[in-house]
């Protein structure tokens, strides 16, 4: 099988990562696969957010769990989170966040790094506190939030893929 289609076949979502940062290099990668997502009418809406402070990406993990009503680290200790955000007034701009994160976690898996698509960024960033976030990063109230890539090297890395449904496939 060709690699890349091994790659999109074995890709799992990370949820225990290492404390150790990804290299900048690593970083880079995965950003431009982001980068080079297909985007409705070539518009490349998004944009990406990238944090790595930890004491930013543990406000925003009190402020997702806060979205969720629980108690947890939605982020699961990731040293890395990449916030994927579109102009609220884009026609395709969750679709093109959406397949931005998806290159972002198959570039990850390709070079070894754990990531995981988090939801909830639309809400974080609805409230106030996301408001103030985007202010302070220069973004302008136009944008909104479409998910979060979370990045890290993995614990673990032998983690088996659920089996997949019956009728998940249906040709007509």
């Amino acid at each position: 099988m060709k690699e890349t289609l091994v790659d999109l076949v074995t890709r799992r979502s990370c949820r225990a990562y290492k404390k150790e940062q990804i290299s900048d290099e690593e970083l880079d990668m995965i950003l431009t696969a982001g980068t080079f997502a297909p985007t409705a009418m070539n518009q490349q809406s998004p944009i990406i957010v990238v944090v790595q402070d930890a004491k930013t990406i543990a406000a925003m993990s009190e402020l997702n769990a806060k979205v969720m009503g629980a108690d947890i680290d939605p982020f699961y200790g990731a040293p890395t989170v990449c916030i994927i955000m579109a102009p609220k007034d884009a026609k395709c701009g969750v679709q093109d966040g959406s397949l931005v994160i998806g290159n972002m976690l198959n570039a990850a898996h390709a070079l070894g790094i754990g990531s995981c698509w988090i939801n909830r960024a639309k809400e974080v960033f609805d409230s106030a506190e996301g408001k103030a976030l985007m202010a302070k990063w220069g973004i302008d109230d136009n944008y909104e939030g479409i998910g979060n890539c979370i990045l890290g090297y993995p614990e673990k890395t032998d983690v088996d893929a659920a089996p997949r449904k019956a009728d998940y496939i249906r040709k007509v």
